[in-house]
Formats: C-alpha cells, sequence, structure tokens
C-alpha cells in the first residue's frame, strides 16, 4: 500500500545535513498516524551526501533516495522527486537544515482547510542582504502577477498532489509554485514557520547569480499568467446517460 505522505529533500553536496535531517523528520511524524516516505534527491553531489542517503535508508526503510547523474538545479530536482513521490499529499524541505521539521505537523494540520499550505520565514536568519532583497522581490511579483505572497522563497510546504495539476516545471518554477497553485484555482494558505541558522555546509544560492535568472523568471510568468487556460463552466446537450 502506497504512502499518503511523501516528503521530498533536494540536497546538493549536504553530506553532514541528510542524517540529522532524517531523524529530525522521523521524530517530527511520529505521532503521524498517516504512513509517510521520505524522498531525498540527490542532485548530481560530489560528496558523501549519496552514501549518507543509502545509509538514511537501512536505518529508516521509509527513507528512499533519488540520485541526478549529474547537477540539474533545484526546480530539476523537485520535478524529479514529484514524478517520482507515491503521496497524494506532497510536503518539501530544503536540505539545509534551516527548515524545521519540528513545523510540518501544524502545516498538514491545515490541510483541511486549504489546498496548497506554505511557511513563512517571519524571523529569517539570513544575513540583511537576502532579506532586503526578499522584501524587493515579494514587491516585483506583486506589481507583476497582481498576487501578493509573503514568502515563495521558504520551500517549506505541503500540498495535495492536484493542487499542481497541469502546472508545466521549467528552472525556477519551485520559487513560484504558490503563485502557480493559486493560478490554477488552489485554495493557498501561508502560516509562520521557525527558520534555523545554517550549522553546516555552503549555501549554493546567492543576491547577484539570482538576480538576472528571477527577472526573466518573473516576466515569464507574468505572461503566463496572463495567458493561462482555466476550467470553465459547460452543459452538454444531450445529457449523458
Amino acid at each position: 500500500m502506497p504512502p499518503e505522505i511523501s516528503i521530498l529533500v533536494p540536497v546538493y553536496n549536504e553530506q553532514d545535513n541528510v542524517p540529522p535531517l532524517a531523524r529530525e523528520i522521523a521524530a517530527a511524524l511520529k505521532s503521524e498516524l498517516r504512513q509517510y516516505e521520505l524522498i531525498f534527491v540527490d542532485d548530481g553531489s560530489t560528496d558523501a551526501t549519496s552514501q549518507r542517503i543509502d545509509e538514511a535508508h537501512h536505518a529508516d526503510p521509509r527513507v528512499r533516495g533519488v540520485r541526478h547523474r549529474r547537477n540539474a538545479g533545484q526546480s530539476a530536482a523537485f520535478w524529479t522527486g514529484l514524478n517520482t513521490a507515491r503521496g497524494s499529499i506532497i510536503g518539501t524541505l530544503d536540505g539545509d537544515l534551516q527548515n524545521d521539521p519540528a513545523d510540518l505537523p501544524r502545516l498538514l494540520a491545515r490541510l483541511d482547510e486549504a489546498d496548497f499550505v506554505c511557511g513563512v520565514r517571519l524571523k529569517r536568519q539570513d544575513d540583511w542582504l537576502r532579506r532586503v532583497s526578499s522584501s524587493v522581490a515579494r514587491q516585483a511579483r506583486r506589481a507583476a502577477l497582481g498576487v501578493d505572497f509573503r514568502d515563495t522563497g521558504c520551500f517549506l510546504r505541503v500540498f495535495r498532489r492536484q493542487a499542481i495539476a497541469g502546472v508545466f516545471p521549467f528552472h525556477g518554477w519551485h520559487r513560484f509554485l504558490p503563485v502557480l497553485a493559486h493560478g490554477a484555482g488552489a485554495r493557498v494558505l501561508e502560516i509562520p514557520v521557525n527558520h534555523r541558522p545554517r550549522a553546516s555546509g555552503v549555501s549554493k544560492y546567492g543576491v547577484w547569480n539570482r538576480l538576472g535568472r528571477g527577472i526573466w523568471d518573473l516576466l515569464g510568468l507574468a505572461w503566463y499568467q496572463q495567458r493561462r487556460l482555466t476550467p470553465v463552466e459547460f452543459t452538454e446537450t444531450p445529457p449523458p446517460p
């Protein structure tokens, strides 16, 4: 019987973070009555990340590992994980331990009132430049897309699989997933979550190396949101038997 919940964690050179993250997720979901699986998607790591995932699987069979043959980016890793996941409910976290797995039960509980629940990092443990850039990005999203989500960059999320049915993948799509789900008619809810300093490893993203790509993504998404088709109510003659 497949699990109802699939937790996806894209990782790249996070060998020191995989073991504690697997343990923390197991502890957070200990009281969850529904079956779950934890899928680490190794995006072509060059360190011992893949070995640590194998060790986590041997310690807990609910842990699965998927490995890219080359580094393809977080959006591609998320897409691979989504296509591998067996659950009807999807949860996502970053692999750097800055997202707190203890927040997962609160997010899952809110799926009674929403299709897509995303975290908002109210007390971000990032430097001032990244916090300011996120604020600027929020204003740009509001102006270009006509919707306002406080923290689309937070990867701590849970959602029903059908909430993103029909959403197509592209590089950077993981950052806009709440916007895309909302545009597809899903009920999207934001709730505050904990954010922790990075304990080990090195961040793979900076402000400046994402700026140009973010602008292109925003312009492309604005075009798509204006042109996307939404379901239209219809009648059928004669009525179906």
